[in-house]
């Protein structure tokens, strides 16, 4: 990728100039943006890094994990609850190819990771050298920035720039490829120079205040507003200009699954979830509101339906950092280009004071039906078999909504999302865009890296945890103290229910045996328990999260239940089906 030129500014700390290596600057460059913590995995292309990173110890934190496709979900996971880019070191060759599933989930979540890899000698490149693969082309798909550094002199100045671009703006993984030639080079090197612009790269838009008064005569000319938003809002940091916005307008308002925990569960005006399992209200209600406000999400496929079903007779208000979302699924009426929060005070300066009573108890309406036809039986089961949600119903009574819940991909994800009850913002940490199973158990352990204060719950499906079991190891070593929920209903249950109502019960190798979870928790020296009876659920929940250091709890639950309400694929959202 060619050269991005970019203006610095001298970091105060800069030193004199001095002869280092390019590995060592790797390492000084991470001390300047405040790196604390890295996750990797060694190898011979980025042995010299490792070797130079033998006596920064005492300043950087580095947690071996089992794989790199782990150390990839863990920064992801570091990177969603403290907020800052998750830092990734991996080898050449299949060290670096096993980061692509991670790239691409941080790419579509808009994750801020920095990635480094080793890589074979400059002039070995092209050879088809031992461990050689053509990273940068096999990435860019995958990241927001990529570049190759085969001199060590560029390494401070090429290190800047992947934070800045991996921050700044709608944030995103970049990977910055070093050869090995250019790890072990000595060059002058004059300080770090932190990076804030590069020319052609525009990470804020120009907000239009054209714009921003007409969102706000639609807002005040609306008799039946509502509020969709997304992890824009946690992204921006705009929680609390958020809420002062839907407060003044008294806008009813629902949440993308990233979205999740950017406003408290239980605000008056938060109505639930949007989406293919989402809530009944939310759903229905957006072909029935006459101003549609979208703030920080993408109308992605699993919010929509059926596009030329969506909201047709909505005026569409869209607020959104990056220009290319506004009118790529759905047409905006009024785009708002911006970061939301510098656009939702300009925005909410306009609004009249208003409440809708009877547009709000219309969501209160669909709540109670979804409660008497789904919501009971979930939480309060009247078969002896458990349910998945009435596992995150005593979860909620423990944590008081004030837990980190890290959640895999299935049907326990969208349990957990629809149940899981939350207070503060960086809580909810799952797979959204790509959808990884794996994803829970590396990034839970991230997350506790990111949020040392704060428990930390993985909700992990029998599944996926099979995919990424080998961060137990890391679990082990690093001694992080995780909990991890295994809803085990012996089967990869989505794809079951999914065969089930669309496919007549062809149930197509979704069977699924596991191992002694238990057991193999504690060949890892992790404690565990199973619990196969409801007398015994509330006890171990109690158990696991007044443990100190790692639990494993394996919760036998319903095999063939499913996870209503549902929008079936190739519907709209006022299709969505109870049952």
């Amino acid at each position: 990728m060619q050269t991005i030129e970019a203006k610095t500014t001298l970091d105060i700390n800069k030193q004199e100039v001095e002869n280092i290596t390019g590995s060592e600057a790797v390492l000084k460059a991470l001390l300047a943006e405040g790196v604390d913590t890295i996750f990797g995995y060694p190898g011979g292309a980025i042995m010299p890094i490792y070797d130079a990173l033998y006596d920064y110890t005492d300043r950087l934190n580095h947690i071996l994990v089992r794989h790199e496709q782990g150390g990839i979900h863990a920064a992801q996971g570091y990177a969603r609850t403290s907020g800052r880019p998750g830092v990734v070191f991996a080898t050449s060759g299949p060290g670096a190819t096993n980061l692509v599933t991670g790239l691409a989930d941080a790419m579509i979540d808009s994750t801020p990771v920095v990635c480094v890899t080793g890589q074979v000698f400059a002039h070995l490149l092209g050879t088809d050298a031992f461990q050689e693969t053509d990273v940068i082309n096999i990435t860019t798909p995958v990241t927001k920035w990529n570049y190759q550094v085969t001199d060590a002199s560029e390494i401070p100045g090429v290190l800047a720039k992947a934070f800045y671009i991996a921050k700044s703006g709608r944030p995103g993984p970049v990977l910055i490829d070093i050869t090995k030639n250019a790890q072990i080079q000595q060059f002058e090197y004059k300080g770090y120079q932190s990076c804030n612009h590069i020319r052609s790269y525009r990470p804020r838009p120009l907000i239009r205040k054209e714009y921003i008064e007409e969102a706000a005569r639609l807002i005040n000319a609306a008799e039946r507003p509502f509020v969709i938003f997304g992890q824009g809002v946690i992204l921006g940091k705009a929680e609390q200009e958020f809420k002062a916005f839907i407060e003044k307008g008294g806008i009813p308002s629902a949440w993308t699954i990233l979205g999740l925990s950017a406003l408290p569960t239980d605000h008056p005006l938060n109505v639930g979830m949007l989406g293919m399992h989402g809530n009944y209200g939310p759903n229905v209600l957006t072909n029935e509101c006459d101003v549609l406000i979208a703030v920080g999400m993408r109308f992605d496929d699993r919010v929509t339906g059926r596009l030329d079903k969506y909201a047709k007779q909505a005026k569409v208000i869209h607020l959104d950092i990056d220009p290319a979302e506004i009118d790529k699924n759905v047409k905006a009426t009024v785009p708002v280009w911006g970061d939301c929060k510098e656009t939702l005070p300009l925005l909410s300066a306009l609004l009249e004071q208003k409440v809708y009573p009877q547009w709000l108890q219309r969501f209160h309406d669909c709540t109670k039906k979804e409660i008497d036809t789904v919501i009971h039986a979930e939480l309060n089961p009247a078969e002896e078999i458990m349910t998945m949600g009435e596992v995150i119903r005593e979860l909620n009574e423990i944590t008081g909504g004030d837990a980190v819940i890290v959640t895999d991909v299935g049907q326990h994800q969208m349990v957990a999302c629809r149940y899981a009850k939350f207070n503060q913002s960086k809580s909810n940490v799952t797979s959204g865009g790509l959808g990884t199973m794996g994803f829970a158990l590396p990034a839970a352990i991230g997350a506790k890296f990111g949020a040392k204060d704060r428990d930390v719950v993985a909700i992990i499906g029998d599944g996926g945890f099979q995919m990424t079991l080998q961060e137990l190891g890391t679990v082990m070593q690093s001694k992080v103290d995780i909990k991890i929920i295994i809803l085990n209903n012996r089967y990869l249950g989505m794809v079951r229910q999914w065969q089930q109502l669309f496919n007549d019960k062809r149930y197509s190798f979704v069977d699924i045996e596991s191992p002694d979870f238990v057991a193999l928790a504690k060949s890892y020296r992790i404690d565990g328990r199973c619990v196969s009876h409801r007398h015994d659920l509330k006890g171990a929940m109690k158990e696991m999260m007044a443990h100190r250091g790692a639990f494993l709890l394996e919760i036998m639950v319903g095999k063939e239940n499913n996870v209503f309400p549902m929008v079936p694929q190739g519907c709209g959202v006022g299709e969505i089906r109870l049952s």
